[in-house]
């Protein structure tokens, strides 16, 4: 779907428990039993979809052992055993816990299971829930974590009723007002009266603008609330909050899951601009080898100004960062060359073009001139080419231009 991957930081785990919560709601569809199935099937999964994963532990317990190959059953299992352990008070048992959702989980894959549900849960599984910090104010801490011991058995007023004391206790403590909003979601998404799922889906949003208040730059509230507005059929609003989700925080896995899910339910193709310079370059011991396609060396479409790439990121590595990054004492790649390197290379060949020193350009300049024109080169480097030294300039950038990179996504990647 992407033409480049970015790799995730896993940085969402304090949320692990919610966020398979709201992932569980989309998937609904899948998991509804068949005619055929026992009621204890039925009855375990029912309690599952409620929430009580405490309840429902037992009954998917013995249905694993008598069905060792349902991925239905042992992602569920898996996920119960996790969000089970937040209630056990020792660290032995809740560790063994932890080790058999692992397992239960990774058998779950091993059968097929590729779901976003089993992945997210998986990659939570490094963190003890019971022992995270949500705050330091300790009336508040005790508060959430009450909240979330009733969350996983099923009691939704109990637990709303807790974050609402926990962010009373601590304003700023963004899960109290994360989690009140996935309670209502949880109460909207359960009910079958349109009015009352009209409303609770109102007041999950409510919450999340609280969150996003508290914490603009990180991107759970955003998904969240997408997902209340995609429920309520607010198909565009419901985008753009995936979309503001990828902004706050891009280089995690999480923060692309709505918009991926969201395409896939409305049948929307995501990708991103495919440039493909034809060039390549290598440094090793100070040593910068180039290596020129020597076909575009007498070519008629413009690409022999990709030269023009190669040197400009030859210029910065030499002297041009320092000049541009003054207070940094170590070279590294950054979005300031990256840029400067690629639109050196947009501006040549539309001149030329203009000229018409050439008549047509190659696919990839064709994109990239149009990037430079609409002002989205940066954000393009930062979303497709981004490494280690670029990310480095990204909270920077978006602080000045958030709008420009959520138009890159609703612009050119979602189609």
């Amino acid at each position: 779907m992407f033409n480049h991957s970015l790799t995730a930081k896993t940085v969402f785990l304090n949320a692990c428990l919610s966020t398979v919560a709201v992932l569980m709601i989309t998937a609904q569809v899948g998991a509804v039993p068949r005619l055929q199935d026992s009621d204890e099937r039925r009855r375990a999964f029912d309690l599952y979809a409620s929430n009580n994963f405490v309840g429902a532990l037992p009954l998917l317990e013995k249905l694993a052992a008598a069905n060792p190959n349902d991925t239905a059953i042992l992602s569920r299992l898996g996920f119960a055993l996790y969000s089970s352990s937040t209630t056990e008070k020792d660290p032995a048992k809740r560790q063994k816990m932890r080790e058999r959702a692992r397992a239960t989980l990774l058998r779950s894959k091993s059968l097929g299971d590729d779901s976003n549900l089993t992945q997210v849960t998986l990659d939570g599984m490094s963190v003890d829930p019971a022992t995270v910090v949500f705050s330091d104010t300790k009336g508040a801490q005790e508060a959430i974590k009450a909240g979330e011991e009733a969350f996983v058995r099923g009691d939704m007023d109990k637990a709303l009723a807790s974050y609402k004391k926990a962010l009373d206790l601590d304003p700023k403590l963004y899960e109290a007002a994360l989690y009140a909003g996935d309670v209502e979601f949880k109460k909207a998404s359960n009910s079958t009266d349109p009015q009352f799922r009209s409303d609770h889906f109102d007041l999950s949003g409510v919450w999340f603008a609280k969150a996003i208040a508290i914490e603009a730059n990180r991107e759970t509230a955003y998904r969240y609330w997408g997902d209340a507005l995609d429920a309520q059929g607010k198909t565009r609003e419901a985008r753009d909050k995936f979309v503001d989700a990828i902004v706050a925080q891009p280089y995690t896995r999480t923060a692309f899951i709505g918009l991926t899910q969201w395409a896939d339910r409305h049948k929307v193709a995501l990708g991103h601009p495919r440039i493909e310079p034809p060039n390549s370059m290598s440094t090793e011991g100070g040593k910068t080898t180039l290596s020129i396609d020597p076909k575009t060396l007498d070519s008629n479409d413009g690409s022999n100004q990709w030269l023009m790439y190669n040197l400009t990121r030859i210029a910065w590595s030499k002297g041009d960062f320092f000049k541009n990054y003054p207070n940094e004492t170590v070279y590294r790649h950054s979005l300031g060359e990256e840029a400067a390197a690629l639109r050196m290379v947009a501006e040549f060949a539309a001149k030329d073009l203009k000229s018409g020193k050439i008549k047509a350009l190659e696919p990839s300049l064709v994109t990239l001139v149009k990037l430079n024109e609409l002002g989205l080169l940066e954000a393009y480097v930062l979303f497709v080419r981004p490494d280690q030294g670029i990310a480095q300039d990204y909270a920077a950038y978006r602080v000045a231009n958030r709008d420009k990179l959520r138009r890159y996504w609703l612009e050119l990647v979602i189609r």
